[in-house]
């Protein structure tokens, strides 16, 4: 039996839009998930925050996670030591450079991202970049894709949170946002270790917060 002509454009006209709302869907349902993801990230970071923990295993944690989370395959938080930055956590054995490796705010990717107080994504051959320091000790020194982001402590630069891919990898907006993210939970995290238990138990947080004065817009 032939079909009507009007009624073959219309089917087609139905199965293209189908077609394109396919994809759209299942794009829509990756975003969600991915959102899903990052809040749980953040969530389980936020535990790490408030549980009482070394701050070395806070650190440890926060590096953990996000390796899951990313899928790199480097985590490096460096923190500020006078004029240096030294590298604090890993998720890589290789427990001598822990405390041992240092640079100076002029030196590498990590010093520029420190120095400058900003971002830095590189999905390919960040060992090429003219900023680029060869520690020699270090694996992550051949790796392709680098993605750094300051540690915010009280509006103040305290460390250098790093994430590396061994390939080439295009950061995506999402990315450098939840890396962004991660640096100043990490600083919330370093200003909370300088509080003793006790003085948190004794202090008097209404008067704290009163004392400190309204807020007022800038």
């Amino acid at each position: 039996m032939d079909i009507p002509a009007g009624k073959t454009s219309c089917a087609a006209s139905g199965f293209r839009s189908y077609n394109r709302s396919v994809p759209k869907a299942k794009d829509l349902e990756s975003r969600l998930q991915r959102t899903e993801q990052q809040l749980q990230l953040f969530q389980k970071v936020s535990r790490f925050m408030v549980r009482d923990l070394s701050l070395q295993d806070v650190l440890q944690g926060i590096v953990s996670l996000t390796v899951e989370f990313s899928q790199c395959d480097s985590c490096l938080v460096y923190l500020l030591d006078n004029e240096e930055l030294v590298l604090c956590a890993s998720n890589t054995p290789h427990p001598s450079t822990i405390g041992k490796v240092r640079l100076k705010l002029n030196e590498g990717l990590t010093g520029w991202v420190a120095r400058e107080r900003r971002l830095l994504s590189i999905s390919r051959e960040a060992y090429k970049d003219p900023r680029f320091k060869i520690f020699g000790e270090l694996p992550e020194d051949s790796y392709e894709a680098f993605l750094s982001a300051p540690v915010i402590a009280r509006n103040r630069v305290v460390g250098v949170i790093n994430v590396q891919h061994r390939m080439p990898h295009q950061h995506t907006g999402s990315e450098m946002e939840v890396l962004t993210t991660l640096g100043e939970q990490v600083g919330c995290v370093l200003v909370l270790a300088r509080m003793a238990p006790r003085a948190v138990e004794s202090a008097n947080h209404v008067e704290l917060v009163m004392s400190s004065g309204p807020i007022r817009p800038r």
